[in-house]
């Protein structure tokens, strides 16, 4: 499989922001215009964005849509996510130009729904997303934009999903999301082993192109960019050469 570097845009009340693991109160918002700066990572080079509806992952609807529809009108792929809840979503989402629909909470809570989802619409048209914290020895899997507990795990949720022909796996150790501590290689190596049919997208704490080539060599295939890039800390082009 390729490498895939992707470029990400949090969305809250149609804003460009960025939280700490996750923490709806440590929000930093950037004095970015969100389609704007999607169609400089596209001039950059960049294939595929990832877009997350903050709004949407908390509260449980699709409320950055038309920021959503109006970025995908560029030409982009793009992966997206957040509120969504059922198929009328994921139609919305489709219908709003989105390449594949991030399933996160919906993936934890209703893994029988989904299965059929990837039956119907093939597994190409989704993107998982198992976020994960590590907690007395288990990788854990909160839900509602990591509001809530659940009580599945990673152990148990990614292989089911790949017995099933998902294909593209989102995976973030949110201890790590926004703190620029760089990735968990070692999240990364253990889902290799675990899920080998999957494409494993590395999520949370990149701050260096070396944590890129790192990921890349624990066995990801792809990564995925926020902060790092919104504040500099290296280029999009350079990011991509990696």
């Amino acid at each position: 499989m390729s490498f895939t570097v992707i470029p990400a845009i949090d969305l809250r009340a149609g804003r460009v922001v960025r939280l700490k693991q996750g923490d709806y109160a440590q929000q930093t918002t950037y004095d970015f215009d969100p389609r704007s700066l999607a169609r400089d990572y596209a001039q950059a080079g960049a294939q595929w964005l990832h877009l997350v509806d903050l709004d949407g992952a908390r509260g449980g609807s699709l409320e950055n849509l038309v920021v959503i529809e109006a970025i995908a009108r560029d030409g982009m792929h793009i992966q997206a996510g957040g509120g969504v809840r059922s198929e009328a979503d994921v139609q919305r989402l489709l219908d709003a130009g989105v390449s594949r629909v991030v399933l996160g909470s919906l993936a934890i809570r209703e893994p029988a729904m989904v299965e059929g989802w990837l039956a119907s619409r093939g597994a190409q048209r989704f993107t998982l997303a198992l976020d994960t914290l590590y907690r007395d020895g288990t990788w854990t899997l909160p839900s509602a934009g990591w509001t809530e507990m659940e009580s599945n795990t990673l152990d148990e949720l990614a292989p089911w999903y790949a017995e099933r022909g998902a294909r593209h796996l989102l995976c973030t150790d949110i201890d790590r999301d926004g703190m620029l501590a760089g990735f968990n290689l070692d999240l990364y190596r253990y889902l290799a082993t675990l899920v080998p049919s999957m494409a494993v997208q590395a999520s949370g704490g990149v701050r260096s192109l070396e944590d890129i080539r790192a990921a890349r060599e624990a066995g990801a295939q792809g990564v995925i960019l926020g902060r790092a890039l919104l504040e500099g800390r290296f280029t999009l082009k350079e990011a991509l050469a990696c």
